[in-house]
């Protein structure tokens, strides 16, 4: 627990407060929603948590040079609903687009279905406005599609899980609105064909706006949310849509059709209405919260892959729930090589817990053994910290924590996340 919370309305406020920090050196922890999946706004030291919601304005959209201005309060669903009434598209869209913040997804670099085509939050912020440590106010970045005037200091406060400083405004890339979508759900019998379809449909020439998968068991948890579920001994899916004009979406369609015609282990079927699309979506959007109807806890990872193997870490994936007598299931977007492992178990049990512990350390390093990385959007926090080591070199992190150190040198901003304690994984481990 911190020992306050505040609730600033302006920049000036929390630059007031940052320079109080400073002065009596106590930890501050900036919190958007707290939809975090590692931990990024848990106050670990205690202090001062800056809660961000009354924050919460979308200053300006430009129409003209498809820019939007806000605050870090705003939830990334009102910022979407607001720019399609003007025509416009932000299409970061993570499962909790609904009640996350613009300001947490940031911090976090949320990705979504939609990253596949467009891209993650990185890609979509061109400029911020950020409170450092100090109680400094800088800005970074420009309004317009170029400018390399200086370091990219954008890029570095995204993704930095508030460990560098606060952001207090951000400008948004926003994109024209689709003219058309179709949603496609694609099943299988079989695991591996399903796994191994997602690198052969994007190296042939289609690019989903979407393409999501689920194996047996995610599909089983959501299934009450469909009114027409698939089939009887479908082992995995994938949730493939396609945008564009009606002609682009016509190409893709034929290239997909042409493509999936002579595999009989596929069965394809295209949702015919909104009310569909909503229930499918609906279902992709409830996995997380539903696989609780399994265990009371789980273990919730987000490594990432190289697209061609995806069906490498499912096979893994599966061994290691026989292995250790745990329900694991696998799902999100394989589209981008980024992959759910939920480890189901109940933490009243002390052998579930540390057969899911073991589990979760092998999945890393099975992970980075095939060229994968730790964390595809949620972040390290303070779950992943200890083995960061297992991805990246001494010489790497002693830099970051360089940076670090050179933006916070009293180690005030959110002090304990992302990198490791004593107890860290030996990169000799891999």
């Amino acid at each position: 627990m911190p020992e306050a919370v505040v609730f600033p309305d302006t920049t000036e406020q929390i630059s007031a407060i940052m320079k109080l920090a400073s002065h009596y050196r106590f930890p501050v922890v900036p919190r958007g929603a707290g939809t975090g999946m590692t931990g990024g706004a848990i106050p670990v030291k205690g202090g001062v948590v800056i809660a961000l919601s009354r924050m919460n304005r979308i200053v300006e959209i430009d129409t003209a040079n498809q820019i939007a201005i806000v605050e870090p309060g705003v939830i990334t669903a009102h910022l979407q609903r607001e720019v399609k009434k003007v025509g416009l598209f932000y299409p970061p869209d993570p499962a909790s687009l609904k009640f996350c913040t613009i300001g947490g997804n940031a911090g976090e670099c949320a990705g979504g279905p939609s990253a596949v085509k467009y891209g993650v939050t990185k890609d979509f912020i061109m400029g911020l406005e950020v409170v450092l440590p100090s109680g400094e106010i800088i800005t970074t970045g420009t309004r317009t599609e170029k400018g390399v005037t200086g370091y990219d200091l954008t890029r570095l406060f995204v993704g930095s899980e508030g460990t560098l400083g606060i952001i207090t405004r951000l400008t948004c890339r926003l994109l024209a609105l689709p003219e058309d979508k179709e949603t496609y759900l694609i099943s299988s019998s079989s695991l591996s064909a399903i796994t191994g379809l997602v690198a052969r449909i994007l190296n042939n020439d289609i690019t989903p706006c979407t393409l999501e998968y689920m194996d047996r068991t995610a599909i089983r948890v959501v299934s009450g949310f469909m009114t027409d579920p698939p089939p009887a001994g479908t082992e995995a899916i994938l949730l493939l849509e396609l945008d564009g004009t009606k002609q682009e979406i016509e190409q893709l369609r034929d290239k997909l059709q042409h493509m999936l015609a002579k595999e009989p282990e596929f069965e394809v079927r295209r949702a015919e209405s909104s009310d569909e699309v909503t229930q499918l979506w609906q279902a992709r959007r409830s996995i997380s919260p539903a696989t609780f109807n399994l265990k009371p806890h789980k273990i919730s990872e987000d490594v990432a892959v190289p697209r061609s193997r995806i069906p490498e870490l499912v096979a893994y994936c599966e061994q290691l729930s026989k292995e250790f007598s745990l329900t694991i299931l696998t799902f999100g977007h394989a589209g981008d090589g980024n992959i759910h492992v939920n480890i189901m178990l109940d933490k009243s049990d002390p052998a579930q817990l540390a057969a899911g512990e073991q589990a979760k350390e092998r999945l890393f390093q099975f992970t980075i053994s095939i060229d994968g990385t730790l964390s595809g959007e949620h972040g390290i926090g303070i779950t992943k910290s200890k083995f960061l080591p297992l991805e990246l070199n001494p010489a790497t992190i002693t830099v970051m924590k360089q940076i670090k150190a050179l933006f916070d040198p009293l180690n005030i901003m959110n002090p304990g996340k992302i990198f490791p304690e004593d107890d860290s994984i030996s990169s000799e481990k891999r």
